[in-house]
């Protein structure tokens, strides 16, 4: 899979073409696709009912008309919701405001991308991952996802599945001093690595991570990055992929190679 080739430099959509729309739509993630995004990155959370649903934060306050926690909507009430209603990028004009954005199921987007698009499927509560793995398994995705979640219990479920899976937050703080201090590490468990360059405001040794992980093959994706400069030298450091939100801007960059 592209997402684990440690000799690919893939461009990946976070949460699709968010500099541009509307973050975790259908929307959203078909216009990451269009303008060539090598894979994309969205999160799920789920309803009230149990249906799997593309949303980053556990409550609808920031991105949308609604208010209050994913978990206490149906899937139906949320089809209602204006997914649209608060994107902005200059905090005065709402251009995909009353356009018709929703929050869309899980399934409606799989349906909707192209067959062999590579994912990273960011589980954003442990409630969420008995549905996901159903979810995959229907779908046939295992070989084209990593699934990965900051909380250890959003992944600890599915070890030992035939499923590629990304490092939680407690995984990558036990790499730090081995990687600091070029010591060995035992065998990770995790196939890829999914990490910001800055956590709290203290700069997370990235390169130092992926040269650790890299002789296991585990890949290193970085987000969010949005930066040419940091970009480039992301990857002359040994990372894989750049995950940004304007993925158009980071594949003009790959270009320049």
């Amino acid at each position: 899979m592209l997402l684990l080739d440690l000799s690919a430099r893939p461009v990946i959509g976070h949460r699709g073409n968010r500099a541009h729309v509307p973050e975790n739509t259908l929307e959203s993630l078909l216009s990451a696709v269009a303008v060539g995004a090598d894979a994309l990155e969205f999160d799920v959370q789920v309803t009230r009912d149990g249906e799997l649903v593309l949303l980053h934060d556990p409550t609808l306050d920031r991105t949308t008309d609604a208010s209050g926690a994913v978990a206490g909507y149906t899937v139906a009430e949320l089809r209602r919701v204006d997914a649209g209603a608060r994107f902005t990028t200059d905090g005065r004009h709402f251009p995909w405001r009353g356009r018709g954005l929703r929050i869309p199921r899980f399934d409606d987007v799989i349906e909707a991308l192209p067959r062999d698009l590579p994912l990273i499927i960011e589980i954003k509560t442990p409630e969420a991952t008995v549905a996901l793995a159903a979810a995959i398994e229907r779908h046939g995705l295992a070989g084209r996802v990593i699934v990965a979640g900051f909380d250890p219990e959003s992944t600890r479920p599915l070890r030992g599945a035939p499923l590629a899976l990304g490092a939680s937050t407690p995984d990558v703080a036990a790499l730090l001093i081995p990687a600091l201090l070029r010591r060995p590490i035992a065998h990770p468990w995790f196939h890829a690595l999914c990490i910001p360059p800055w956590h709290r405001g203290i700069p997370v040794p990235v390169a130092m991570l992926a040269r650790t992980t890299r002789p296991f093959g585990v890949a290193t994706h970085v987000w969010t990055v949005n930066d040419p400069a940091q970009a480039r030298r992301l990857w002359a450091s040994g990372v894989q992929g750049i995950i940004s939100d304007d993925p158009a801007r980071m594949l003009a960059v790959r270009g320049e190679r």
